[in-house]
């Protein structure tokens, strides 16, 4: 049994729902660095035809070392859902992106995070990311890499995510780097270099050939890759 706020977890649901009853957490103990205003109407329900909206979301930034207890219960939550997870206790060289959906009382639920070296030599910006089974296939994996990235920007470098990657995860970066590369080429009109293009998309410059080359775009000669 788990407290949704704070992550504490509990044997038995009867001290569950005495804790719930003092918890004073309603978000995640870290910095709010993103919120996104409530979507337009997407959709309308078949019976009433009232307007059905996607709930607003929020990003908060959460500090391994100030929030250890928290960041190691995120990490032991992880671990049920991801084979590969071995990071449980130390946290503290990590900071913690959790995405939440904020309800109308204003309450911040956790959909899903990732996590990235506060200072990785490698040049990770993402070391681990999980969407909650409930809250996959609505696009939340795809924002949280695309983050990953934005953060990158904001500090002046390229990025890649911390390897090996697993089978889903791979298949998440392929469709990433995919749509990012072409985007780039879409907007820039005449000849980009690979490093044109790294420097615009944050995209390390070896996972921008890897997608060139599996989209058929990218030639090797006379030393150099040619688009």
């Amino acid at each position: 049994h788990l407290c949704e706020f704070c992550l504490k977890y509990f044997a038995r649901r009867s001290t569950l729902l005495r804790h719930a009853a003092k918890c004073d957490l309603r978000h995640p103990p870290g910095d709010e660095i993103y919120r996104s205003p409530p979507s337009p109407a997407s959709d309308r329900s078949g019976s009433g035809g009232a307007a059905v909206t996607a709930p607003p979301i929020a990003v908060f930034e959460v500090d391994g070392r100030k929030a250890k207890v928290y960041c190691q219960s995120l990490c032991l939550l992880a671990k049920l859902f991801l084979d590969h997870k071995t990071l449980y206790y130390d946290v503290d060289p990590f900071l913690f992106y959790v995405l939440c959906e904020r309800d109308r009382a204003g309450y911040y639920h956790i959909v899903g995070y990732f996590s990235k070296e506060k200072h990785s030599e490698e040049g990770y910006n993402l070391a681990c990311i999980l969407t909650l089974p409930a809250h996959q296939r609505k696009g939340y994996g795809r924002f949280l890499i695309a983050f990953s990235y934005e953060l990158s920007k904001k500090e002046g470098r390229v990025g890649t995510p911390e390897r090996p990657l697993s089978d889903l995860g791979a298949v998440s970066y392929r469709s990433y780097w995919t749509r990012a590369v072409l985007e780039c080429l879409r907007s820039h009109r005449g000849a980009l270099s690979v490093r044109d293009i790294s420097d615009l998309t944050a995209v390390r410059t070896d996972d921008v050939v890897k997608t060139l080359e599996s989209l058929g775009l990218v030639r090797y000669w006379k030393g150099d890759h040619i688009i």
